[in-house]
């Protein structure tokens, strides 16, 4: 059993967490800004589908990516110098979680990104802490990814793709931002073969949580960023 959660509660420790399903932390609580922040800071996230309560997790392992160990094929690499294309960060964040919420997935016949998900992270992103990073062919959006920005960490949560290599164009460019900014981690939450394939890699929760703990209250604060990038460039890629 897992234990329920009022609006507001404390977490449980996750050491707590269920080993099947692997990472059931607890139920309950509420999508307010202050309990999602809370749940992020200690390694916790919340994945439930319409007509569940408020499930949250934390796995272990947990799936991690460093943004300077991110593989870029031969292939993404000529895309990512195709001037057709162009990132922009935080210029369209409810195009982004809308199109990850609608876009088919291979294996999936529904979405976790139901509309309550959806204002949830709509009030992070007003508050400076959720954030979209798009991939553009002219004015038509066709990829990108959301995810959280607390201290030195980004929650990853979503993306989706449109055309060809859009999605990972937008994570290319995620880790150059990221880099530049000196953030440590990405979370990467579930164990998948396409987040291996890209460079990904299980670490133990403990692992995860220790790093997390070092890097959430250093970096920039909370707050819109540069639709350009801190430093302007999107052509290159991650070292």
């Amino acid at each position: 059993m897992i234990p329920w959660l009022e609006p507001g509660a404390a977490f449980p420790p996750v050491s707590t967490a269920l080993r099947e399903p692997n990472g059931l932390l607890a139920a309950g609580a509420d999508l307010s800004p202050q309990q999602l922040l809370n749940a992020y800071r200690r390694g916790i996230f919340p994945w439930f589908s319409r007509g569940e309560p408020i499930l949250w997790w934390s796995p272990d392992p947990r799936m991690v990516l460093f943004p300077a160990e991110l593989k870029i094929s031969r292939s993404l690499g000529k895309t990512l110098k195709n001037a057709a294309y162009t990132v922009k960060l935080d210029t369209a964040f409810a195009r982004v979680i809308a199109a990850c919420a609608t876009t088919p997935r291979q294996g999936q016949t529904g979405t976790w990104i139901i509309p309550e998900m959806q204002f949830a992270y709509l009030r992070l992103h007003e508050l400076g802490f959720a954030h979209s990073v798009e991939t553009w062919h002219g004015d038509k959006l066709v990829g990108g990814l959301y995810g959280i920005a607390i201290g030195g960490v980004f929650f990853g949560e979503s993306m989706f793709s449109h055309a060809t290599d859009a999605s990972k164009i937008a994570l290319a460019h995620l880790c150059n931002h990221l880099i530049s900014s000196k953030f440590g981690i990405i979370d990467c939450q579930m164990e998948t073969n396409h987040l291996a394939s890209l460079g990904a890699r299980p670490i133990p929760r403990d692992e995860f949580l220790a790093r997390v703990a070092a890097c959430v209250d250093a970096g920039d604060p909370p707050g819109r960023w540069p639709a350009e990038g801190i430093d302007g460039v999107f052509r290159k890629s991650p070292a």
